[in-house]
């Protein structure tokens, strides 16, 4: 029997008040996500927007792709790179033994089944703690569960470092739908982001695991900082000492989060979202231009105590997260600036604000993550601002 045809056989049980949907709501999410369902959105789903819940979910989902394939080889490449000099343990190199893959990393199916192993048990760890409680929410409210969480799950188990405990995982989605969706009503109405409100939180509840020098390979005994790091103690003319070029920062072979690190597989889906009009080119280009800008007046002034004045806009560029929350985070529908003028200030805030933490701020190198958040919360008010100037300027016209 297909899955089509299981689905209709099992169809009436999940019906208004059917038994079945009581306890699995989240049958509506798995089928809609396959098929086209019989009802389709016909009104905004968001509070702030027009657009289709399902195209704009399952195209997201389908952009991640390039960035998944990098987390999967780059999780295990670095891995089997640091078992070469500290050997391998646990039961993931148990498993890798036993089917006489190896610790290769010159092999890249070796390195991306070793990285499968890693990402499988976060993701699985994210999608039952969080959907858990979107089951929750969408029973005590009677909505669906749509396709967001998939996108939510997604993103957020691509900005973990590999090294972060289960439990941490769980924990940090499940305050990241609560607190960041659903206590303002769910998909739609939230005004951050879910998947970096829970990135945030663990961060700052627990920062020994989530950053330093040996959160990013997951192998006993390593130590390895990441390029940001090491261009905030050294300077980034230090990385190319380390080996870090810039092309390994554009490929994603860098230590990092799991699929963060390649801005090429970031831009291969941002290249879709755009050509999809899932997202729209005005936050991307403010973001790019408050990055270069504020970049190259840094660079001008200097700085004999910190040396990351000196690091390039293409640096940045490349370095940490900036690529993927430029793509999956800044370009999000919900949270960002809804007006054409808007969107420009928008990612232009981001892009300055990203600098500005990551030069300025030397107790945190990355930057992106709370750059989006402030540009979250200052959305209404762009928008507010840009509407009000929009009457001012016709009522003088017609005046």
């Amino acid at each position: 029997m297909g899955l089509r045809s299981f689905f209709d056989s099992v169809e009436p049980h999940f019906e208004k008040g059917g038994k079945w949907e009581r306890y699995f709501p989240i049958y509506e999410m798995v089928e809609s996500f396959l098929y086209t369902p019989k009802t389709v959105t016909t009104a905004a789903p968001h509070a702030r927007s027009y657009i289709d819940m399902k195209r704009i979910m399952t195209y997201v989902v389908i952009a991640t792709i390039p960035c998944i394939l990098m987390a999967l080889y780059n999780t295990g490449y670095q891995t089997n790179l640091a078992i070469a000099e500290y050997g391998a343990s646990g039961w993931r190199a148990w498993i890798i033994e036993t089917f006489g893959i190896g610790f290769n990393a010159s092999n890249p199916l070796a390195n991306m089944l070793h990285g499968l192993l890693y990402f499988l048990p976060i993701y699985i760890t994210t999608l039952v703690a969080g959907g858990t409680f979107e089951v929750i929410f969408a029973t005590i409210r009677k909505h669906e569960v749509n396709e967001g969480f998939l996108v939510t799950s997604m993103l957020y188990t691509l900005i973990l470092p590999a090294t972060t405990p289960l439990w941490q995982v769980a924990l940090g989605i499940i305050f990241g739908v609560v607190i960041g969706k659903e206590v303002f009503g769910g998909t739609g109405k939230n005004f951050l982001n879910p998947a970096l409100t829970g990135r945030a939180f663990l961060y700052f509840a627990y920062p020994a695991q989530m950053s330093g020098d040996s959160v990013w390979v997951p192998v006993d005994g390593y130590s390895g900082a990441t390029a940001l790091a090491v261009s905030a103690a050294d300077g980034f003319q230090e990385l190319a000492a380390r080996g870090m070029t810039w092309w390994d920062s554009f490929i994603g072979v860098i230590p990092g989060s799991l699929g963060e690190t390649s801005t090429l597989a970031a831009l291969i889906g941002l290249a879709f979202l755009l050509a999809t009009r899932i997202a729209n080119y005005r936050m991307v280009v403010g973001c790019l231009g408050g990055m270069i800008v504020f970049s190259l007046l840094l660079n001008a002034i200097g700085s004999d105590t910190n040396p990351m004045f000196a690091m390039p806009w293409y640096w940045h560029l490349v370095a940490g997260g900036y690529a993927f929350g430029l793509v999956f985070m800044v370009t999000e529908p919900v949270s960002g600036s809804h007006t054409n003028m808007g969107r420009y200030v928008y990612g232009a805030l981001i892009g300055f604000m990203v600098v500005m933490i990551r030069v300025i701020n030397p107790a945190f190198p990355e930057g992106m993550m709370l750059a989006i958040l402030f540009g979250n919360v200052f959305a209404p008010l762009i928008d507010h601002f840009v509407v009000q100037a929009n009457i001012k300027r016709r009522a003088r016209r017609h005046a």
